[in-house]
């Protein structure tokens, strides 16, 4: 695709994907508009980088569809001061877009191959506020917690307990639990040393949290 095309294709994403999703947020809108999504994706899928799709990534991956990404960036009302996890960095667009809203982004994934190339990835567009780790913050917590933000970009099976005490309090997580097909996105707020407000925020499928089947479960 031409340059020109490309930019038309980034347009059309946000009109006609992203903002009848009721992404209204002007920051990550804008931020949508200038992030070069394709610079994201294997050279073989550049022209779907913009589709309403799950793009595939390396080693039986996906990459969030982009108003799906943009609902997560939205939901979490990301402010400048905040420290951000992520988990499942994927492809490293979501990151990208966090780490431009964020003062600083963790995040791992628990495949060395995907965290590299995401890093490289953030390096090659100047986004320096971004740490790429491989691990799995469900198992271990991540080093440098709690976190004022915490995303999740694949789905639990059941909410874990070790995840939200990775929270500071006044933080927001964002997890999608369930199984398919019944999935729930949620926004989960810690608001005391043992208190936690949760909200449904929209509805979703996403594909299971890379790794999570080896994961210990707890429901609380």
């Amino acid at each position: 695709m031409t340059t020109n095309a490309l930019e038309q294709a980034r347009f059309n994403m946000v009109e006609q994907q992203v903002r009848p999703w009721d992404v209204m947020d002007r920051r990550i809108l804008q931020l949508l508009a200038e992030l070069p999504r394709e610079r994201f994706v294997d050279p073989a899928f550049r022209a779907l980088a913009y589709a309403d799709i799950e793009i595939p990534l390396p080693e039986g991956q996906r990459m969030l569809a982009p108003k799906v990404a943009a609902r997560i960036a939205q939901t979490l009302d990301i402010r400048p001061a905040d420290r951000v996890l992520e988990i499942g960095a994927g492809s490293g667009y979501l990151t990208a877009l966090l780490a431009k809203l964020a003062r600083q982004v963790v995040s791992y994934d628990i495949r060395q191959s995907l965290s590299d190339q995401a890093a490289q990835r953030l390096q090659d567009l100047g986004i320096r506020n971004a740490e790429l780790r491989t691990g799995n913050p469900l198992e271990h917590p991540a080093a440098g917690g709690p976190f004022d933000v915490i995303v999740v970009t694949g789905a639990l099976p059941v909410m874990q307990h070790s995840l939200k005490q990775q929270l500071d309090t006044d933080g927001r997580l964002f997890v999608t639990i369930g199984q398919h097909p019944i999935m729930d996105a949620r926004l989960y707020i810690r608001v005391g040393d043992h208190q936690w407000r949760q909200e449904s925020v929209f509805e979703t499928r996403l594909p299971p949290l890379d790794g999570i089947q080896h994961q210990e479960e707890f429901v609380f």
